[in-house]
């Protein structure tokens, strides 16, 4: 609970995890059970059908010992048979819906990872009136000018719908290499450089109604709060700052178009 501590003390507010995350909703149980009020709990359902959703919906309040889940998202809905099982009768927005409406959850958001999933974030808000979306946002992705220009137009529809914008992988540096043999607190390999982290969480909180989800290296957090609090919106590091990091740090994109999209 040390991590949950130190966030909430540095005036987090908002804890992220998923039914999927191993034991991550069955340890924040006991912290929850003193601090409920505290904090704005998200969670999040890979299931793609009404029941299974439902049930997990009821597993996660079961598992973290609430009534109530502040936001229910849906987990990487980038496939796309996926996105019309979801959205289809019997799909598990029905039950995301109906959780909704009986009180068990408060907000719907959905989430994803890879190139593809601005657009269809915008599908899914042409389906849904979702409150909330989740993706990867870092300099190093935008040198997609497709991924760049998707980016834009979903967050100019965010904006104008009043949809949250989280982002994810604002300080990856890239994936492991093979040959790595240390510690590895998360599925990527992160920036560590403290110079390049404040950068890399000023150029996401530098702009206007970005929020920023932070990296699972819990190691990593000091900094990245660090960060966050001397951020300010209208203050971005310049572009050449940003490509600097990119060449000096080895940042190399997290997804491509390819297989890495699915991930």
């Amino acid at each position: 609970m040390a991590t949950i501590e130190a966030a909430v003390a540095a005036g987090v507010n908002h804890l992220d995890t998923a039914h999927s995350y191993g034991r991550a909703e069955d340890l924040m149980a006991p912290w929850l059970a003193e601090h409920r009020q505290e904090v704005f709990l998200a969670t999040k359902t890979g299931e793609r059908t009404a029941d299974a959703a439902w049930a997990g919906v009821n597993d996660s309040l079961r598992r973290m010992g609430v009534d109530q889940i502040d936001l229910i998202q849906l987990h990487n809905l980038a496939d796309e048979d996926e996105w019309r099982t979801v959205f289809s009768p019997g799909g598990a927005l029905e039950s995301l819906v109906r959780a909704r409406d009986e009180g068990l959850v408060r907000f719907i958001g959905v989430t994803g990872h890879g190139m593809s999933i601005p657009a269809m974030h915008l599908r899914s808000l042409a389906e849904f009136d979702f409150d909330t979306v989740l993706f990867p946002y870092n300099r190093s992705l935008l040198v997609d000018t497709r991924y760049a220009d998707e980016v834009e137009e979903l967050v100019s529809l965010c904006a104008s719908r009043d949809v949250a914008v989280q982002t994810i992988k604002s300080i990856a540096k890239g994936r492991w290499d093979d040959s790595y043999e240390g510690p590895r607190y998360s599925w990527y390999e992160p920036l560590r450089d403290p110079a390049a982290i404040d950068r890399a969480v000023r150029f996401v909180l530098g702009r206007d109604r970005l929020f920023l989800n932070s990296t699972s290296d819990a190691t990593l957090l000091p900094a990245v709060l660090e960060a966050a609090q001397a951020a300010r919106v209208g203050d971005v590091p310049t572009d050449d700052e940003l490509l600097s990091d990119i060449a000096d740090q080895g940042i190399t994109p997290l997804f491509d178009r390819g297989d890495l999209a699915a991930i």
